[in-house]
């Protein structure tokens, strides 16, 4: 097959990336994206928009989200692809799952507190498009802003992880019912960036296992947040597991991701690109 540049995980304003979907839309375009789709955390408000946006621009277009879940103790995440962005087990499945990040957002600016950074709670709310949504990466931008850390990646390797001053854990959806919903709405399921977990090979061949036997089809082989070795140790996983493979940057910012909208390495030959099989779900200009 024909290289297709296609970015299928990426976050707007409406959780927890600094750009509007308006603008992604046309940062895609302009960085040759072929196939964008926007993944916003346990969200699907900026959908709609998304969609016009890009179609508007002649960019071709496949809903997207990610759901958080919990899994060995552990936060994974499971991108949908393809899905009706309206269907009603899904966004209420999604409405569930964003309850509890308030509370938990209170917890960590407790815990900061704490740790002698003060307001970190308050702070963050600055940041945040939608306050259901708030999350750890608006702590790290205004711990940044604060001055406690230089960027982003430094506060992520002292604060909000685990064994750091502002890590809590919370519990997100149970991984049959994120692939569920997916599944009712139409959509395909994909394990997000297996390799960020740091799980031991035991636990991810369990979570590759379950995901499977609950109806997933497919992993995020190329991703902005795999090192280039991990593309082939994904690549042999997708084969083994007989899943589809897909291909995201994971943007979430001009001045934070590795990786920008569209800028990734192909998929290895060896793999089957879930593209093809959401070929009838693609929202074409």
């Amino acid at each position: 097959m024909s290289f297709l540049n296609a970015d299928l995980h990426c976050h707007s304003n409406v959780s927890d990336g600094t750009l509007r979907p308006e603008d992604l839309a046309v940062r895609a375009r302009d960085n040759g994206v072929d196939l964008w789709a926007l993944t916003d955390h346990d969200e699907v408000g900026g959908q709609h928009r998304a969609m016009v946006a890009a179609l508007a621009i002649g960019l071709p277009y496949l809903t997207g989200t990610e759901i958080s879940v919990t899994f060995a103790d552990k936060t994974v995440h499971i991108v949908g692809l393809g899905f009706d962005h309206e269907s009603e087990p899904l966004v209420k499945g999604l409405a569930e799952t964003r309850g509890g990040r308030e509370r938990r957002a209170q917890d960590i600016g407790d815990q900061l507190a704490q740790a002698g950074i003060p307001g970190a709670y308050q702070g963050a709310l600055r940041y945040v498009g939608n306050p259901d949504l708030i999350s750890r990466t608006h702590f790290a931008r205004y711990l940044v802003e604060a001055g406690v850390c230089g960027d982003t990646n430094e506060v992520f390797r002292h604060y909000l992880v685990e064994g750091k001053p502002g890590f809590i854990q919370h519990r997100w959806a149970r991984l049959a019912d994120a692939v569920r919903w997916i599944n009712e709405a139409g959509g395909l399921a994909v394990i997000a960036h297996p390799g960020r977990y740091g799980f031991t090979p035991n636990e991810e061949y369990a979570l590759f296992s379950e995901f499977k036997t609950h109806g997933g089809v497919g992993v995020e082989v190329v991703t902005g947040s795999h090192a280039a070795h991990e593309f082939g140790i994904y690549a042999d996983m997708a084969r083994e597991f007989d899943l589809l493979a897909s291909r995201g940057s994971d943007f979430h910012s001009p001045d934070e991701s590795r990786i920008d909208l569209g800028n990734l390495p192909g998929l290895p030959a060896s793999v089957r690109p879930i593209w093809d099989a959401l070929a009838h779900r693609i929202r074409q200009p």
